[in-house]
């Protein structure tokens, strides 16, 4: 937050040299990204030290790769990544492509770095989000366009998901904004209730937080995350507040939440880690190999890595903007517990 011009007088006064200090530190991390003054460690949420970590410096990790691309070639921009009971990593990603459209897809692996396109789920799908239900089967939402909306899909086992043969699907009313609601994350698929997280344009300007319950595929009920939204904005984040993932480690949760400082600047993309419990955001500075600044689209997950051995694994994307030589497109790596 950007101080007022007329609290700079209180230089002339000593005995509010304390509030000016903390002033003009504020005004230092709003005009100069500058780490916020809670992003000291000793003051990070449990959940985000041990977050910071384990995943702060790809180059600790136990493997990786950059610029993620599928069998087909097409790049797996904003993968989000689980794994199946038979132990196949699946991919859930969006690339752009020659008509002009995003398209969704799924993908699978087993080492993390192959992956084998499975279905294409049509022209105008974006943003994918991926969850085993309950009773064996999947859950899939995506922003859909036109008319950007969030869309879910249900499905009863893995073959169906791999195949595209969906058994339910709800294309939810937009009810926050008239203009976009999308980026979904499924939090939960249990019974005939999903909950889900999302972004809506508000005032047809700026994204913000949202979160939603779909009941038997057939009710629906967004509302704004005003809390989160806040949480972000503590750190002088004027542009959008897009796609988040929720993970839980180490018995804590936290929400990995992309936030952009300034609007229509790629390069001002950062990773945030958001402490549900305490309602506070600490900003992540991840290293990359080559030195990359710009995050977005963050997610992770907890699997059984190719060696067998339990592991975090995490998914973001790199701009172009700030982004180091060979390493913007998707970042996929993971590191043993």
């Amino acid at each position: 937050m950007i101080a007022h011009p007329k609290h700079l007088t209180a230089l002339a006064r000593p005995k509010h040299l304390a509030a000016v200090l903390v002033t003009l530190a504020a005004v230092l991390v709003a005009l100069l990204g500058l780490p916020h003054m809670n992003a000291h460690p000793a003051s990070a949420s449990a959940a985000t030290g041990r977050f910071a970590d384990l995943a702060g410096d790809v180059r600790d990790a136990d493997g990786h790769r950059y610029a993620a691309t599928d069998s087909t070639g097409r790049t797996m921009d904003t993968a989000e990544i689980t794994q199946a009971p038979d132990g196949r990593y699946l991919a859930v990603y969006h690339t752009t492509l020659a008509d002009g459209r995003f398209h969704s897809a799924v993908a699978t692996s087993t080492d993390l770095r192959t992956w084998t396109r499975r279905q294409d789920f049509g022209a105008g799908t974006s943003q994918p989000a991926l969850a085993a239900d309950d009773q064996g089967g999947y859950v899939l939402a995506y922003e859909r366009d036109p008319a950007n909306h969030i869309a879910v899909r249900g499905y009863p086992d893995l073959d169906a998901l791999l195949a595209g043969r969906a058994d339910r699907a709800y294309d939810a009313p937009r009810t926050l904004s008239r203009c976009a609601e999308g980026t979904p994350d499924i939090t939960s698929a249990r019974g005939d209730t999903v909950q889900l997280t999302g972004h809506y344009r508000a005032d047809c300007d700026t994204d913000r937080q949202l979160r939603a319950t779909l009941t038997g595929f057939t009710t629906w009920h967004a509302e704004p995350d005003q809390r989160l939204d806040q949480a972000l904005q503590t750190w002088g984040t004027g542009g959008n507040i897009g796609d988040r993932s929720l993970l839980e480690l180490g018995g804590k949760r936290l929400v990995l939440i992309e936030g952009q400082r300034r609007r229509n600047e790629f390069g001002t993309w950062r990773t945030y880690a958001y402490d549900p419990g305490s309602g506070r955001a600490d900003r992540l500075n991840l290293r990359t190999h080559g030195g990359s600044r710009a995050f977005a689209n963050p997610s992770a997950s907890l699997i059984t890595d190719p060696d067998g051995r339990p592991a975090l694994l995490v998914s973001l994307f790199i701009p172009r903007e700030e982004s180091a030589p060979g390493e913007s497109g998707q970042l996929i790596y993971w590191r043993e517990l």
